[in-house]
């Protein structure tokens, strides 16, 4: 093995249930990215919200069950609230925060009127003044804190995708219950981890130019991304636990041992082995396929793809 430098690549499920053979596949590929250019890889449960219990564990099982080590503890965000509130605070000291009392139908009709970029929120309750906000607070609305961006786009490098430019609205820093936004919480935790490779599902990759300008106003370094694609259901919409024996639980079954369930997603990237460490030798960044995998769990099909 390569000696490790300081950098490091990253896999943070949130723990809502078991891992299906996308998420698994992603991890995979990140573990890959980072190995092969002698990171650290690391894990993180992104807990803040969407648990289940006993999905943590069942997941930190699955992922050495098919191979993946990984470097020191594994970190959790519930156990970082306190590095967010720093972050939020000296935003707002900045004067780039305010609170937002829409609702999310509220939100939602604004984003699709004709104007603006899509998806972007509009800035609805950016110049409230303080008779404003304590006319929505006798409402009972509790706010949410936005960022109030200096920007409307951001550029990003990624190796899949090369430049991307996207929108950066004022999106949400935290939430009216009081919870961090997994926007804020990302950069926080790559950055306090020593995460500099991102690699995940490339459905996060117009979410990536928010998290990168984030990051810079913060003064922190903005990871190298790598956004592969997805694992789809015949079709054509993102896997998920209801299309069948899509779990490495649900596989070892039907009688597949996990180093067959490995085989299998190996060969979804064009590799052949039953082990992480078998594929260190094929990988390369280059190599990864550009097109989501389509998945027939009852008759899987490692070479299709769309």
């Amino acid at each position: 093995m390569i000696p490790h430098t300081a950098g490091a690549g990253r896999f943070a499920p949130s723990p809502s249930g078991d891992l299906h053979l996308g998420n698994l596949r992603t991890a995979v590929l990140a573990w890959l990215f980072a190995r092969c250019s002698a990171r650290n890889f690391r894990l993180r449960i992104e807990d803040l919200d969407r648990v289940r219990p006993g999905a943590q564990q069942r997941q930190l099982d699955d992922l050495a069950a098919i191979g993946i080590d990984w470097d020191g503890p594994v970190a959790r965000q519930s156990d970082r609230t306190r590095y967010y509130d720093e972050a939020i605070d000296r935003l707002t000291a900045a004067g780039m925060t305010y609170e937002c009392y829409c609702t999310r139908k509220e939100i939602q009709q604004a984003v699709t009127a004709p104007h603006g970029p899509m998806g972007a929120y509009p800035g609805t309750c950016r110049d409230l003044d303080t008779a404003d906000r304590a006319a929505r607070r006798a409402q009972g609305r509790p706010p949410a804190l936005r960022l109030r961006s200096r920007t409307t786009e951001f550029e990003i490098a990624d190796e899949i995708h090369g430049s991307y430019r996207g929108v950066v609205d004022d999106f949400v820093l935290r939430r009216g219950d009081g919870t961090a936004a997994y926007n804020l919480a990302v950069v926080i935790d790559d950055a306090a981890q020593g995460i500099d490779q991102v690699v995940r599902g490339d459905d996060l990759l117009p979410s990536s130019p928010r998290q990168a300008y984030l990051a810079t106003e913060l003064g922190l370094a903005v990871p190298r991304y790598a956004h592969v694609p997805l694992v789809l259901n015949t079709d054509g919409a993102r896997l998920a636990k209801r299309d069948g024996a899509v779990t490495l639980r649900d596989r070892t079954a039907r009688g597949e041992t996990p180093r067959q369930v490995f085989a299998l997603l190996a060969a979804s990237l064009g590799y052949h082995g039953e082990t992480p460490r078998a594929l260190l030798d094929q990988f390369t960044p280059a190599s990864v396929p550009r097109a989501a995998w389509i998945l027939d769990p009852e008759h899987p099909n490692p070479l299709r793809h769309h």
